[in-house]
């Protein structure tokens, strides 16, 4: 099974290209849908969460993504801690859902598909890029988080000139839906010829 790793940074667009190729029926896997998940299920994940973190961080058995966030994204160690619990149980989570998919290929969309080193098990990547003013409020229209929160979480991921040096194909988003449709449909067309070929 090919596996193609999709990222981007916050309010990038690359939900919007996963929806689309659900559209196309090619299993999309949201690793960070799926790592909150766990988070909540996992009861390694649980145990270790505490450990490092405190009773408060489960409320009433559920995680407590604010208290949580407010913490990692002031402290660079305590973020990689929080990974390095999280990350390995996403990938065995990943592997097994990948041995039941029937497709040319797969997508993972990862926000952190390069930080975490998940880049490395995909066949190729997909990034999709925007300039950080345009991010910024793209986020603030969708989400209830201040400009302060959204800084603080794209100055904890990757630069897109990091991205774009790793990446196979890059997919800019500064335009309308229009625009970002047409690009999407190209860069479909080059992974069914690329997949079907091999």
């Amino acid at each position: 099974m090919k596996i193609v790793g999709l990222t981007g940074g916050i309010g990038s667009g690359k939900s919007t290209i996963a929806k689309w190729f659900l559209e196309l029926g090619i299993p999309v896997y949201n690793a960070d849908l799926e790592a909150k998940k766990l988070m909540n299920e996992n009861e390694k994940i649980i145990a270790e969460l505490t450990e490092l973190f405190g009773e408060e961080v489960y409320q009433n058995g559920i995680y407590n993504r604010k208290l949580v966030s407010s913490k990692v994204f002031q402290d660079k160690e305590l973020l990689h801690q929080l990974n390095q619990i999280v990350h390995p149980e996403v990938f065995k989570h990943f592997q097994n859902w990948v041995e039941n998919q029937a497709s040319d290929f797969v997508v993972k969309e990862a926000a952190i598909l390069f930080e975490s080193g998940s880049y490395k098990d995909c066949d190729l990547v997909v990034s999709v890029v925007a300039d950080e003013e345009i991010r910024i409020k793209r986020v603030l229209k969708r989400d209830e988080i201040s400009e302060e929160q959204i800084r603080q979480r794209i100055n904890n991921q990757w630069t897109d000139t990091q991205r774009i040096e790793k990446s196979d194909f890059v997919i800019e988003n500064n335009s309308n839906l229009e625009d970002l449709k047409i690009k999407f449909d190209q860069l479909y067309k080059k992974l069914l010829k690329r997949f079907r070929s091999s």
